[in-house]
């Protein structure tokens, strides 16, 4: 009967780590290639399938480690240690690079959202004051999400973490499995009922 010898929480932070340098290297390759595809909503989209497909198959990984079964609660724990440390490195780089790598970022990143938004509420049909209104609202929005003050990256990364934890539960209803062998050993090798 096959055992379970590795240390889950270290392969989700293992995971999420390589996670996050995938994100940084595809935001990198990105923002030095095609500067332009940043503020687009194609290239949200793209970034949200792979996000899909690497979650998918980091969770794969990881309940494979796990010798095939988990229950939901290993499940939801150890997915969502990954999605959060994935998201941590891309936050904390998002808001270092900005500041110290190209300080061009912010700038160029709140004009191409900002342009962007624009032309999404005249296509509303907004009145020009309602839209001189949103675009002002927009432009707060930007400064506080590439320029945060500490309580600021503070709150954005506490939403982000609810947000990554919903996930973290979705997931881990769809990849949770239960062993059909009532009895089965656990890591200590302690007969388990499952």
């Amino acid at each position: 009967m096959e055992t379970n010898t590795v240390n889950l929480k270290t392969e989700a932070l293992k995971n999420g780590a390589i996670w996050g340098a995938i994100n940084i290297v595809i935001f990198l390759v990105v923002w030095y290639a095609m500067p332009s595809l940043m503020g687009n909503w194609s290239f949200a989209i793209l970034q949200l399938i792979i996000g899909i497909t690497l979650a998918c198959f980091f969770i794969l990984d990881m309940r494979k480690k796990a010798g095939g079964y988990w229950t939901f609660g290993e499940a939801l724990w150890n997915i969502f240690v990954m999605f959060l440390l994935s998201m941590a490195i891309m936050f904390v780089f998002n808001i270092l690079f900005g500041k110290f790598i190209d300080p061009t970022y912010p700038v160029k990143m709140k004009e191409m959202i900002m342009a962007n938004s624009e032309k999404m509420f005249e296509k509303f049909g907004m009145a020009e004051d309602q839209v001189a209104e949103a675009m002002q609202k927009q432009g707060e929005k930007m400064n506080a999400q590439f320029n945060p003050t500490f309580s600021q990256a503070i709150v954005q990364f506490g939403i982000s973490a609810i947000f990554y934890f919903i996930g973290a539960l979705i997931f881990a209803l769809i990849f949770k499995k239960k062993n059909p062998n009532p009895y089965h050993f656990n890591q200590d090798d302690q007969p388990t009922v499952g």
